[in-house]
C-alpha cells in the first residue's frame, strides 16, 4: 500500500512550482476554504481554525499560500497523525486532540478545531496545531502573523505548552524526561557569554545552526534552554526523528550531539580554563581527546573502541537515547515507556524502575537501567555492569596515583604559581598530565571516561604517570 504521506509529498513538491502564484493569488480569491465562505470566515465554533481545504490530497488552507512549508510538513509524521492513531490498535477519544488540529500545541485556551467541531477537516497535526488559528491571518495576512512559541513551559514554569502539551504522559514522556536532563537547564553566565551561547542559549544555538524562522522567543532577552525545537524541526523530516542534523552517522563533523559535545577535548594554554576539558565526549569516543605525552607511542585517533567505530553507527545516540518499557513485576502490566530523553546512558532508577534523573546512585544492577549497554552490544545487563566495574577498578587507581604525583610536583595544583598554572601560557608536562587527570574524572567520577573510551583513558593515565616521573624525577613512597 502506498504511504499517504508519500503521495502528499509528491503532490506538494509539484505545488512548489506554483508557489509564486499562490503568494499573491490566494490573498485575492473569494474563498480559501474550498467552499463559498469568504476569506476570514472559518467553520462555526472552530476557534478560528481553518484546517484542510482538500483532506484527500492533504492540502491545508495555509498551504494555499505557504506551499514550501506545506510540502516539507507533508513528509513528517504529523501529516499522518490521525491515520497512525487509528492503526495503532489502541485509539481512544482522549487521544484525538493530539492527533488533530485543536487547542493543544498553540496559544488557544478553549476547545478548538476538531475538539470543538468533530469536523474531519481538522484531522492530523497541521500548521495551526503549532501556529494557532489562521482565520485572522487569512483575512489580513500583513497585519496578523500567527507566530509559534517553542518554550516548553508557560510563564508559571510548570504548565506544559507547545510541543509539551502532547508529548507527555506515561506512554511518551518526552517532556518529563527532558525536564530531568541537563538540556532543560540554563546556566546563566554561559548563556550570556557570546562564546558559550551557541550551546547554552536555545536562541543562539538555532541561530548558529542557520535557523532564521520567526518564533515568539526569538528576540527575547530571557534565554531558552535546549528545548525540543532546538534539536527537532517541525517542518523537515530529512533525518530520523525530524532532527536538524543526523545521529545515524559516525562522523563527528555531521553528528547532531557532537555540535556541542566537543568544546575542549585537548589542553588550551591560552585559556584560564584550559587545563580542564569541557564537553569532550565526541572527541574522546573517537580517540582524539587528551594530552598525548611525547614519546609515549600514543597518537590522536589511534585508540578507539567499538563505541567510536562503524560498529556503533549512531555514536552517542545508541547509548544516551535508549528507550525501554517498565512493567509491573507482579502482573506484567505496562507502567511506563522510557524514551531516553534524560540522555543518560545508564540512568538511575526510582523504586518503580523509572528513570529518576539522579546521577549519584550506585552501580548495582537494580540501581540503574542497563538497556543501552546490554542486548546486541554487551549481551546481558550483568555483563554490562561487570564490564563497567572492571574498567572503573582499572582507572580509579591510576587517577589516584597520578594526582598524588602531581601534588608532589606542585602542592597547590592549579592555583596560580608552580608547574601547574592555568594563568601562565607556557605549557608544562605537569599541566598536560593534570589535563588527563581531569579528563579521566570529568563529570565527577571515572565512569563517563571509562565508558566513552575504555582503552584510551588507562593508556593516557599510564603515559602521564611515566612522563611526570621522568620529567620531575619523582616517585611515590
Amino acid at each position: 500500500m502506498t504511504d499517504s504521506r508519500s503521495v502528499r509529498a509528491v503532490l506538494f513538491t509539484s505545488l512548489l512550482l506554483f508557489a509564486p502564484l499562490f503568494g499573491t493569488a490566494c490573498l485575492d480569491q473569494e474563498s480559501v476554504y474550498g467552499d463559498d465562505r469568504p476569506a476570514g470566515e472559518p467553520p462555526v465554533a472552530s476557534g478560528g481554525m481553518l484546517g484542510y481545504v482538500d483532506q484527500v490530497a492533504g492540502q491545508t488552507v495555509c498551504g494555499n499560500c505557504h506551499a514550501q512549508p506545506q510540502a516539507q510538513w507533508s513528509g513528517t509524521k504529523h501529516a499522518g497523525a490521525w491515520e497512525s492513531l487509528q492503526e495503532s490498535g489502541h485509539a481512544q477519544e482522549f487521544c484525538e486532540g493530539c492527533h488533530s488540529v485543536s487547542e493543544l500545541g498553540n496559544a488557544a485556551t478553549e476547545p478548538s478545531g476538531y475538539t470543538s467541531t468533530g469536523d474531519s477537516r481538522y484531522l492530523d497535526v497541521q500548521c495551526e496545531s503549532c501556529h494557532g488559528a489562521g482565520a485572522e491571518h487569512a483575512a489580513d495576512p500583513q497585519a496578523i502573523q500567527p507566530t509559534p512559541s517553542i518554550s516548553v513551559f508557560a510563564a508559571d514554569g510548570t504548565t506544559y505548552q507547545n510541543c509539551a502539551e502532547c508529548h507527555n504522559g506515561t506512554h511518551h514522556p518526552f517532556v518529563e524526561q527532558w525536564s530531568l536532563s541537563g538540556h532543560s537547564q540554563v546556566i546563566g553566565f554561559a548563556a550570556e557569554r557570546a562564546e558559550c551561547a551557541g550551546c547554552h542559549r536555545g536562541q543562539a544555538t538555532l541561530l548558529e545552526w542557520g535557523v532564521r524562522s520567526d518564533y515568539v522567543e526569538r528576540d527575547s532577552e530571557e534565554p531558552l534552554p535546549v528545548v525540543c525545537s532546538v534539536c527537532h524541526s517541525a517542518h523537515d523530516a530529512t533525518f530520523a526523528g525530524q532532527l536538524r542534523f543526523p545521529v545515524e552517522t559516525t562522523s563527528i563533523g555531521l553528528h547532531l550531539c557532537a555540535r556541542c559535545h566537543n568544546r575542549r577535548p585537548i589542553p588550551d594554554p591560552n585559556s584560564s580554563h584550559g587545563l580542564a576539558p569541557h564537553s569532550p565526549e565526541s572527541e574522546l569516543i573517537k580517540g582524539e581527546a587528551g594530552w598525548f605525552p611525547p614519546g609515549s607511542g600514543i597518537a590522536p585517533g589511534a585508540i578507539i573502541t567499538s563505541h567510536g567505530s562503524d560498529a556503533n553507527p549512531t555514536l552517542c545516540a545508541r547509548c544516551h537515547v535508549e528507550p525501554f518499557t517498565v512493567t509491573n513485576p507482579e502482573t506484567g502490566d505496562f507502567e511506563f515507556q522510557a524514551v531516553g530523553h534524560t540522555f543518560q546512558a545508564i540512568p538511575c532508577l526510582d523504586e518503580n524502575g523509572i528513570p529518576s534523573g539522579a546521577t549519584d546512585c550506585g552501580t548495582e544492577l537494580a540501581d540503574r537501567s542497563w538497556s543501552g549497554c546490554a542486548g546486541e552490544c554487551h549481551g546481558s545487563a550483568e555483563q554490562a555492569q561487570g564490564l563497567l566495574t572492571f574498567k572503573v577498578n582499572q582507572v580509579e587507581p591510576l587517577t589516584e596515583e597520578l594526582i598524588a604525583l602531581l601534588e608532589i610536583v606542585d602542592p597547590n595544583l592549579d592555583e596560580e604559581g608552580g608547574e601547574i598554572d592555568p594563568t601562565d601560557p607556557s605549557f608544562t608536562v605537569a599541566e598536560g598530565a593534570f589535563f588527563n587527570y581531569n579528563l579521566a574524572t570529568h563529570g565527577g567520577d571515572v565512569k563517563g571516561s571509562a565508558i566513552h573510551n575504555p582503552r584510551l583513558i588507562p593508556a593516557l593515565l599510564e603515559a602521564s604517570i611515566e612522563a611526570v616521573e621522568d620529567e620531575y624525577e619523582v616517585a611515590l613512597p
